[in-house]
């Protein structure tokens, strides 16, 4: 009779450890939770700031007293021989 109030013991120990385990777990997903809406509220922020950056247009700035405006054209490097134009 001794072992059934054993199994009984280790049955009522493992069912405290069970619901001891579901309580942590649950409280962990609370704060995973709270850390995820906080991250979409910094993400909210974020994007609010970014959406403020004005970004300026490049001017073209006129060339001398005809009007014209100052063309710059694309040059490569190339290591061996230098600066060279491309077009």
């Amino acid at each position: 009779m001794i072992w059934v109030i054993v199994f009984v013991g280790i049955g009522l120990a493992g069912l405290i450890m069970l619901i001891s385990y579901a309580v942590w777990l649950a409280h962990k997903t609370s704060d995973l939770f709270s850390e995820l809406d906080m991250l979409a509220v910094r993400a909210s922020e974020l994007a609010d700031l970014l959406g403020q950056i004005e970004v300026p247009e490049p001017a073209l700035l006129p060339d001398g007293p005809n009007g014209r405006t100052i063309s710059v054209e694309p040059i490569s490097v190339d290591i061996d021989k230098g600066i060279r134009d491309v077009g």
